[in-house]
């Protein structure tokens, strides 16, 4: 069972100006043994808004914008901090195949192929992620409900704790990320609405 290791805040400060902080949690006896992160912003109710993030380096620290992955956790911080709960970042990049096969993915999709099809012709799942870790740190902190803040229906499915709704994201649509968002609209039904005005 999880436990919670560490409790440490930390000030988060993002390239548009936005600042705020955050409670980070660490965790001992997590099942996969990788050093997941939550992040408790402003103060979780009963049934906190939680958004679990697979770690992207290129999106998330680079700015890529061959994904959304950046945008969608800017977005999930100031949400989260307002509504009160947590952001579970996991170490699982790529889909869960790793960096630097995440990069042989892209020259795979310069290619042709979409990001399914290319971590397939690596000889890897099209999405090899878990998400056991998500429910044992929730229950290390106490929660056993959620509002789910994901376009992702997989996350649901496999969250292992009670899901009270599911709060759809932003759509950061771009000219370099509209192939891949569309891949996640007809590969994995993502909740994306990708003619809509609002997207950006």
């Amino acid at each position: 069972m999880a436990e919670i290791r560490t409790r440490v805040t930390v000030p988060l400060s993002f390239p548009d100006g936005y600042r705020t902080s955050a409670e980070v949690v660490t965790f001992f006896g997590l099942s996969d043994g990788k050093e997941h992160l939550a992040l408790k912003l402003g103060e979780p109710g009963p049934v906190p808004l939680v958004r679990p993030h697979s770690e992207c380096l290129t999106g998330d620290v680079f700015g890529s914008e061959r994904c959304d992955c950046g945008a969608q956790l800017r977005e999930a911080v100031e949400r989260i901090a307002i509504e009160g709960g947590y952001l579970l970042y996991l170490r699982q990049e790529g889909r869960g195949i790793g960096l630097y096969a995440k990069l042989d993915a892209y020259a795979l999709q310069d290619s042709g192929l979409d990001t399914y099809e290319a971590n397939v012709a690596l000889g890897r799942g099209e999405d090899e992620r878990d998400y056991t870790a998500v429910a044992e740190m929730l229950l290390a902190l106490g929660v056993d409900e959620v509002d789910l803040l994901s376009n992702n229906p997989d996350k649901l499915a496999r969250l292992g704790v009670a899901v009270r709704r599911q709060v759809p994201t932003g759509v950061h649509l771009t000219a370099a990320n509209a192939d891949y968002l569309s891949a996640k609209v007809t590969h994995t039904a993502h909740t994306l609405d990708l003619l809509s005005p609002t997207a950006a």
